[in-house]
């Protein structure tokens, strides 16, 4: 690759499902054991220590089957795709 070439970086549609179902389901399990979700999400990706997320519902297990970036990457998705104008992205 030249230098100053922009890397494509490209996730399959399977990986994007897969992601979404995994953080509703932590999201839900976080909630009903009465933590603030978002909170407890953000410092999981930030750190990777799982003890930000319970055991309730099998949560733990579940948000670690996918890699911290793709659980990032899908919060970004949906984020963007849900706040912008079409015109304007």
């Amino acid at each position: 690759m030249a230098n100053g070439e922009t890397m494509m970086f490209n996730v399959e549609n399977e990986k994007v499902n897969e992601a979404r179902e995994v953080i509703f389901s932590v999201f839900k399990a976080l909630k009903e054991k009465g933590y603030n979700p978002i909170n407890q999400i953000v410092g999981y990706i930030l750190s990777g220590d799982p003890t930000y997320i319970t055991n309730h519902q099998d949560a733990r297990s579940i948000i670690r089957k996918l890699e911290r970036d793709e659980l990032l990457e899908e919060i970004l998705r949906f984020y963007l795709e849900e706040n912008s104008k079409e015109d304007s992205v």
